[in-house]
């Protein structure tokens, strides 16, 4: 069992920064990806970021591109989403995602534990 513990979350000012963070319980945290996901009210969970088990790859959604960047600390057990140029459009409810495979994957499905969310919000 793997428990996900999102912080980091709030309100800013569109062009403002943000960096959430993702605590996860158990061991072995660096033989598995990791990624966040948001889901804005009204609308599908999609995904932002994913990172490999080493950090040695990442990948992002084209909307957060060039303004978001993912990083874990396997020391700390720790995933990371470091928020730039933040937009009204990116407010919603994020959350992160543990997979046992050993790079991310870009749709829902095939992620084993999630966390319970942390709201951002920008305001415009």
């Amino acid at each position: 069992q793997v428990q996900l513990v999102e912080s980091g979350g709030g309100l800013v000012q569109a062009g403002g920064s943000l960096r959430l963070s993702c605590r996860a319980s158990g061991r072995a945290f660096s033989t598995y990806a990791m990624a966040w996901f948001r889901q804005a009210p009204g609308k599908d969970r999609e995904f932002v970021a994913g990172i490999s088990r080493s950090g040695g790859g990442t990948g992002y959604a084209d909307s957060v591109k060039g303004r978001f960047t993912i990083s874990r600390d396997n020391a700390e057990n720790t995933v990371y989403l470091q928020m730039n140029s933040l937009k009204p459009e990116d407010t919603a409810v994020y959350y992160c995602a543990h997979t046992y495979r050993s790079t991310y994957l870009r749709t829902n499905g095939g992620y084993d534990y999630w966390g319970q969310g942390t709201q951002v919000t920008v305001s415009s």
